[in-house]
C-alpha cells in the first residue's frame, strides 16, 4: 500500500498534531508517576483518544515502583498482550490490573 503524498502544509499539520499527542501522553505519564492520577482514573478515560491509544505496558511502567520487568510480569500473569492498548482492555482485564496494582 503506497503512502499518500502530502503537501508541505498537510505534513506540517500532521507533525504538529503528533507532537501534541506525544506531549499529552508524557503529561499523563508524569501525573501517574507523581501520584496526581491513579490507574483507575486512566482506565476510566479509555474512550479518550489520547489515553485509549496508549499501550497498557507504558501506563503500568509509569506507576511508581513498577518497571519494565514487573509490568511485563503483571501483563503475562493476567494474560494481556504487551502490545495491548488501553481502549482494547475488557472489564475483567481492567479489574485484574486494578487488583494487582492496588494491593
Amino acid at each position: 500500500m503506497a503512502l499518500p503524498s502530502l503537501s508541505t502544509a498537510e505534513r506540517q499539520a500532521a507533525l504538529k498534531k503528533a507532537l501534541e499527542v506525544r506531549r499529552q501522553r508524557a503529561e499523563l505519564r508524569a501525573k501517574l508517576k507523581n501520584g496526581n492520577m491513579t490507574l483507575k482514573q486512566v482506565l476510566d478515560k479509555a474512550d479518550d483518544k489520547v489515553v485509549g491509544r496508549m499501550k497498557v505496558s507504558s501506563v503500568l511502567e509509569s506507576l511508581p515502583g513498577i518497571g519494565k520487568v514487573r509490568a511485563a510480569a503483571i501483563l503475562d500473569e493476567l494474560g494481556i498482550s504487551t502490545s495491548r492498548r488501553v481502549q482494547g482492555l475488557g472489564v475483567r482485564q481492567k479489574e485484574g490490573l486494578l487488583k494487582k496494582v492496588t494491593k
